[in-house]
């Protein structure tokens, strides 16, 4: 996308004179600290030195759904005004559908020049709302199986050889449960996808009333299960768990995992995989409040954000994200070493087939409760 390309000396001259900023763009965005980081340190030099006249300001509001929770209760606040204090908002999948369903998000990927590079379903499909048009994915999070060849040469690559892995090796898998982080939360959604006949309908819907009384099997083979594996206090105890040898493998997010490896906290002979049928991930959502005050330059940043350059440099190649727009796009700017740092162990085509939605909003609360009645108790 050449008409997103910058040049260094452009950049530092916008950086080093900076005009008076005539307008100010209010990016709200929910995550952990390093979501405003990327938007402030990295996106925003580059938007502004494209337009000088504008400031980018982000706000975050938290991490996790509490964030979006956060930026839905600014805009509903607003309902009554004729703009609204929000031009950008970073959300999470399991707000989105809500949002759009209450009349808070603009349709605006179809005039967007980046809008035809992405192809997944989770562009369209929000926890079993259909919000295609109103968001465009910033990055794909998957969360994977994380191992040790030197524990086990050939591990198990299905739930339901795992389940059969794991009585003949104790304590030797750890997850965190449903609490401390949803690297395990994930793989509980990924074993309801894969021992109950409802994987479609948990990812899509329509609710069923009682469906969780179908799922007395599963939660028992799960509770069964649990009995045979080491819990750990959350994603990042799962992987200090596997540095010291304690375990030989585990659910983890495939970003956090990259970023430990690049930074050399974890052991670089760890591999990763996708257990059949597929385990869950979710992007993180760009998307134009109903009333933003600059709308039209709200669709700028997001098409900036989402071109191929920047996907690659700043989603890929700063952060260990997967990118939100289709990896064919970004692959010509990436070099040979970083593609197979990023696909190395799981392909773009083992990510189609085996990367799952999150359950639909209902379900997952379904879920949640039902894990803690029948396999916490």
């Amino acid at each position: 996308m050449k008409p997103f390309a910058l040049t260094l000396s452009l950049i530092a001259s916008a950086i080093a004179t900076p005009a008076m900023a005539a307008t100010t763009l209010n990016v709200f965005t929910a995550g952990d600290d390093n979501m405003v980081e990327y938007i402030n340190e990295f996106l925003a030099p580059r938007f502004e030195a494209m337009h000088p006249d504008v400031s980018v300001r982000a706000m975050g509001t938290g991490p996790g759904d509490a964030g979006s929770q956060a930026i839905y209760e600014t805009l509903s606040a607003q309902r009554d005004k004729e703009t609204w204090g929000v031009d950008v908002a970073v959300i999470h999948q399991r707000m989105a559908g809500q949002m759009v369903e209450e009349g808070l998000l603009s349709t605006y990927t179809g005039a967007l020049e980046t809008g035809d590079l992405v192809s997944a379903d989770s562009a369209r499909n929000a926890l079993g709302v259909d919000v295609e048009g109103y968001v465009m994915p910033m990055f794909q999070s998957q969360i994977a199986i994380a191992y040790n060849p030197a524990l086990l040469e050939q591990p198990p690559e299905s739930y339901a050889a795992l389940a059969d892995w794991v009585e003949e090796n104790p304590d030797q898998f750890g997850y965190n449960g449903i609490t401390g982080g949803m690297a395990g939360v994930g793989f509980v959604f990924g074993w309801m996808y894969a021992f109950t006949d409802m994987a479609d309908t948990l990812q899509n819907g329509p609710w069923e009333e009682g469906a969780s009384e179908h799922w007395t099997t599963a939660l028992d083979q799960l509770r069964t299960f649990n009995q045979h594996v080491t819990l750990t206090p959350g994603n990042a105890g799962t992987m200090d768990a596997m540095n010291r040898g304690e375990i030989a493998m585990g659910p983890v997010w495939m970003d956090m995992y990259y970023t430990w490896m690049t930074d050399g906290r974890l052991n670089p002979d760890f591999r990763l995989l996708l257990l059949e049928p597929g385990m869950p991930g979710q992007p993180m959502y760009y998307a134009i409040p109903e009333r933003a005050e600059h709308a039209e330059l709200a669709a700028e940043f997001i098409a900036l954000a989402t071109s191929p350059e920047v996907q690659a440099e700043g989603i890929v190649g700063t952060f260990n994200w997967f990118p939100g727009i289709d990896a064919e796009h970004v692959r010509s700017e990436l070099s040979d070493e970083q593609w197979a740092q990023l696909y190395a162990d799981v392909s773009p085509e083992t990510l189609a087939e085996r990367g799952r939605s999150m359950p639909q909003a209902d379900y997952f609360r379904a879920i949640l409760e039902a894990y803690e009645s029948h396999v916490s108790r």
